[in-house]
């Protein structure tokens, strides 16, 4: 099979599992209802993807795709504005991205959780730092991150952002911001189900306020 064919199978493969994963959720999910879903074999399944894990990590590496492509998009369109009101579009494009691709923010808190037990455990979890994609997710998932800091650096150049600011300190501040309302959202399951009274849109707006009144002068 040559590699444009094998690409479009391997992508309607992940497409089946992402499925699958949105709909019972990983743990839950099994290799045959993949293989089923995407109109394969479960022998077929496992030769483009060696263990459910893998594939996870195909998922994840999606995400990291696509939430790159997102800040990219953010900080085109704010090209022509100062450096605080590109760094604030970014946070609310990271948000917004959360709460359009449910799977996507899941995966990625769970990717963090994986890196953590990997740390402790390396032998363990070989079965995850051999997967290519693995790998692919190392060398992109420090670029929102880095995306982020060149804006709020940009900010204190042009007097839009305080000069005292740490660029790469208020963006992990942004960071945590946002994971805490992916956790609370994967708990709630609904952004207009209220937690504990509150609701989330109401949450994300005062989380906005916060990073705006940290960062303008």
């Amino acid at each position: 099979m040559d590699h444009a064919k094998r690409q479009v199978k391997e992508n309607n493969i992940i497409q089946a599992a992402e499925s699958i994963f949105e709909t019972v959720g990983f743990h839950s999910s099994k290799m045959e209802d993949i293989a089923q879903k995407a109109g394969i074999t479960k022998v077929t399944l496992y030769s483009y993807f060696q263990s459910k894990e893998n594939l996870y990590m195909a998922v994840i590496y999606k995400a990291f795709q696509a939430l790159t492509e997102i800040f990219y998009s953010s900080i085109d369109a704010n090209r022509s504005n100062n450096g605080f009101d590109s760094t604030i579009a970014i946070f609310e494009s990271f948000f917004e991205f959360c709460e359009k691709n449910f799977l996507y923010s899941e995966a990625m808190v769970d990717y963090f959780s994986m890196i953590r037990n990997i740390k402790r455990s390396p032998e363990t979890n070989s079965t995850l730092t051999e997967s290519i994609f693995f790998a692919k997710i190392q060398d992109l998932q420090n670029l929102p991150i880095k995306l982020t800091v060149k804006e709020i650096n940009r900010g204190i150049v042009d007097k839009s952002i305080k000069r005292d600011v740490d660029p790469m300190l208020h963006t992990i501040q942004g960071w945590t911001m946002v994971v805490g309302y992916i956790k609370l959202l994967t708990a709630s399951g609904n952004i207009d189900s209220p937690l504990m009274h509150v609701n989330l849109k109401n949450l994300k707006d005062l989380s906005l306020n916060m990073a705006r009144k940290a960062l303008r002068p």
